[in-house]
């Protein structure tokens, strides 16, 4: 009997440890949130015809700072209604596991603005590149998250790979298509793609919750 007393505590002890290191906030909202962001920057782009490099860039790179404060916002409002501490262990290790990649992206932006001053059609470089990176950054953070979030970050980073051969292609063939399309294939993955994932995501919590 003390044998399986001290397996069962062992469990309860390992299962505790798990869920302390996993970030265990809702991602639904904060999904729901940044798709809802990227459709109307994309609409925004697409209706004022924002399709010059530094409007395109200044665009997105605001649309990103937006998005993230939004999703910072909504992260602290849920642990105040959970009475739980905002900046925890494990969200430190979300956050720290997508800086690089955030870092290398907004650089990247930055490096693509002065490139583009002489040829702005370069400047379609940055969509597939952000995607990827952007990928990197959910699979890094998907080890402290839900598993989920991993097959998500897959989803962009083959994504981003595939654009950037068709972009290669379009450019060595073709030359680059009208700038105001990246609005759409920014839309389509940092807007709707979201929107999807959140509502998903919504439904499965809400299934958990209920069981």
């Amino acid at each position: 009997m003390e044998t399986n007393w001290a397996e069962e505590n062992l469990k309860t002890i390992r299962t505790l440890m798990e869920r302390s290191a996993i970030y265990r906030r809702a991602l639904a909202p904060i999904m729901i949130f940044a798709g809802f962001v990227g459709v109307l920057a994309a609409a925004v782009g697409i209706q004022w015809h924002l399709d010059s490099a530094t409007a395109f860039g200044y665009l997105w790179l605001d649309t990103a700072l937006f998005a993230f404060v939004g999703a910072l916002l909504i992260a602290r409002r849920q642990a105040i209604k959970d009475k739980e501490l905002f900046w925890s262990p494990p969200a430190r290790r979300v956050v720290q596991a997508m800086f690089p990649s955030w870092l290398v992206g907004l650089i990247g932006e930055l490096v693509f603005q002065v490139i583009a001053v002489s040829e702005p059609q370069l400047i379609w470089w940055l969509p597939p590149i952000w995607m990827v990176l952007y990928g990197f950054a959910l699979y890094g953070a998907g080890f402290f998250m839900p598993r989920g979030i991993r097959l998500f970050g897959w989803i962009f980073i083959l994504s981003g790979l595939a654009s950037l051969v068709m972009l290669t292609m379009k450019s060595v063939f073709g030359g680059y298509p009208p700038l105001i399309y990246a609005h759409y294939l920014m839309g389509f993955f940092f807007g709707v793609l979201h929107l999807a994932y959140g509502v998903y995501l919504y439904l499965t919590e809400k299934r958990k919750n209920a069981a």
